[in-house]
């Protein structure tokens, strides 16, 4: 049997840890202290940064972009359109939730930006490019607003992705 990678141990690690933080004391504020992660086979501690808060106007005008221009496609509950998971005859994929049912919150703040400005990269996709009507800080708004329809677990994940590949871009 093969054994696992250690990327691979390092983010079970990851998500055994923040499930374990989605459990505490519903009193503590994960957006006061950083999350201590020890990944299994380095014995190093890792230290995240807290959980940004979410700017309640941020949200606001993200909501009112998202309605104006990315609703008609996944909806205005952002549940996405029914069936997303199965391709259509042609291939491609149906607009996907932005709630935490689908998998926008698997990916970097600044992924998620590109995709919306730049349209999708993936050629099943037929995410259009928004870059000519929206500027990034809208586009930012946009995601200030998924997130605040995300639950905790949810917001942890994509916190801690996008902070990492912050780290690794330098």
């Amino acid at each position: 049997m093969n054994k696992p990678s250690t990327a691979r141990r390092v983010t079970i690690a990851v998500l055994i840890a923040l499930g374990a933080a989605a459990c505490s004391d519903a009193t503590e504020s994960s957006s006061t202290a950083p999350a201590t992660l020890a990944p299994p086979s380095f014995g190093e501690t890792v230290e995240l940064p807290p959980l940004p808060g979410l700017d309640d106007a941020r949200v606001a005008a993200g909501e009112a972009l998202y309605q104006q221009h990315c609703a008609s496609c996944h909806e205005a509950d952002l549940s996405g359109e029914p069936g997303w998971q199965i391709p259509n005859d042609d291939g491609t994929l149906k607009p996907q939730p932005h709630d935490s049912t689908g998998h926008t919150w698997h990916h970097d703040d600044q992924l998620l930006l590109e995709t919306i400005r730049d349209g999708s990269v993936n050629p099943i996709s037929v995410m259009p490019t928004f870059g000519e009507i929206l500027s990034d800080e809208e586009i930012l708004n946009i995601l200030e607003f998924f997130k605040s329809q995300w639950g905790e677990f949810e917001r942890g994940i994509q916190w801690q992705v996008t902070w990492q590949k912050e780290q690794a871009r330098g």
